[in-house]
């Protein structure tokens, strides 16, 4: 891990950098977030343990909900496995994502904004090869995973994390000209209308609208002009809706939201959406008690990926929702805080990339629960650091420890240190 990061650090390979002189405003932003002004120690100190135990009682929280939520799949003839067999793949998942984290962590941000371009690069060529006759694996009528031997890899999860990187890289590059809808937003957009049609052609809808929803946020941080933000919001949103219009079977899911009880959905387009609010409205308040869901005895589809927020409806009530709820709350703002306190210390990519690890658990989270109770229409998203799936936990896992790296470095700036 340090000779990784002592490669991104070689003046040889440095594109850009960003140097900072702690001042007055340095001391004024030390309270900001909970950072102490001039606590001495070692390194550890540096280090945002409540962000980091919030993350880490999610993770924990979820592995226990997998295993609850999945355990009755046994006994499903689609699967042939023990009953801990998905609790055993997301533990090995978990131990993975944690060592690729702590090597995410390792490298500096100028680092990360020299490989911006690359990951990016990269994200699209696995997004080509996952559409590969021989490569893709399908599931579900959805191409998206190529099959690595135990695990399998998603594409789409990592390109979310690319999308971070190359919209704040970007941001910072163009800064003089994000007021100029030919320099300043086109570029971005033709770029991003490539990873839409190939996200498209997998089918994966939900994972674009979340790195649309990426890129624009980070832009409109970044400085895009109000109306011009405004008039492109307009236009993504017309263009999502013709998207969906135009497939009958996405249109047939808007319908079945409308009205999941009527007797053409409830067994039909809105059956998962159905045993979903059964779920909830089993849990009420306080739950009917961890591992007594019956919606997870094989009723409710997908229980253990996408719809975990209803088993802990149904086991832990009103309660145990509100408790995720108030937590990714907590992790996005923070993680808004974190890059406030950045670019207030001159760190514009780190800033922006802090924000946008902020949108996208947010936007994701909301997404997620907001179709598990019935506010949006049904959409397959994973619960970021809880739901079950290897590739999305070490994406989010490295956005994370990309992201305590950035507060890691302003409050060594803070002290008169070296970001590094």
């Amino acid at each position: 891990m340090s000779a990784i990061g002592s490669w991104l650090r070689r003046p040889g390979h440095r594109r850009r950098s960003e140097h900072f002189t702690p001042g007055a405003a340095t001391l004024a932003l030390a309270g900001l977030g909970g950072v102490p002004a001039a606590r001495r120690g070692g390194h550890f100190d540096r280090i945002d343990t409540t962000l980091l135990m919030v993350i880490i009682g999610l993770l924990m929280f979820g592995a226990v909900m997998v295993y609850s939520a999945s355990i009755a799949l046994a006994d499903s003839p689609r699967y042939s496995v023990t009953p801990a067999h998905f609790l055993a793949r997301h533990a090995i998942s978990m131990l993975i994502a944690a060592l690729a984290a702590c090597a995410a962590f390792s490298v500096p941000l100028e680092g990360w904004q020299r490989l911006a371009p690359w990951a990016f690069l990269a994200g699209v060529l696995l997004l080509v090869l996952v559409l590969a006759p021989g490569v893709g694996k399908g599931a579900l009528g959805a191409r998206r995973w190529i099959p690595m031997g135990l695990l399998s890899l998603q594409p789409s999860e990592l390109m979310k994390l690319a999308c971070v990187l190359y919209a704040a890289d970007f941001t910072v590059r163009k800064q003089h000209c994000m007021h100029d809808f030919g320099k300043g937003f086109l570029p971005m957009a033709g770029v991003m209308a490539v990873v839409g049609a190939l996200l498209l052609l997998q089918p994966d809808l939900g994972a674009f609208g979340v790195m649309v929803a990426i890129s624009i946020g980070i832009l409109f941080l970044g400085g895009v002009n109000g109306r011009l933000f405004a008039s492109i919001t307009v236009a993504l949103a017309a263009a999502f809706m013709t998207v969906i219009w135009t497939s009958p079977w996405r249109r047939e899911r808007i319908f079945a939201y409308l009205d999941p009880w009527s007797t053409d959905n409830v067994l039909g387009r809105g059956y998962q959406l159905s045993h979903s609010l059964i779920a909830f409205g089993r849990g009420e308040w306080f739950g009917v008690g961890l591992g007594a869901s019956v919606e997870k005895l094989h009723y409710l589809p997908e229980a253990h990926t996408d719809f975990i927020v209803a088993v802990i409806g149904e086991e832990l009530g009103l309660a145990g929702v509100l408790a995720v709820v108030v937590a990714f709350y907590w992790l996005t703002r923070r993680a808004f805080e974190i890059g406030r306190q950045a670019v207030a210390l001159d760190r514009t990519f780190a800033g922006l990339v802090a924000q946008g690890v902020g949108l996208w658990i947010g936007v994701q989270a909301f997404i997620n629960i907001g179709v598990a109770s019935g506010l949006l229409p049904t959409k397959g998203l994973t619960l970021p650091l809880m739901s079950y799936g290897g590739s999305a936990l070490l994406s989010t896992l490295l956005a994370l420890a990309i992201l305590l790296r950035v507060d890691f470095e302003s409050r060594a700036l803070m002290r008169g240190g070296s970001a590094r």
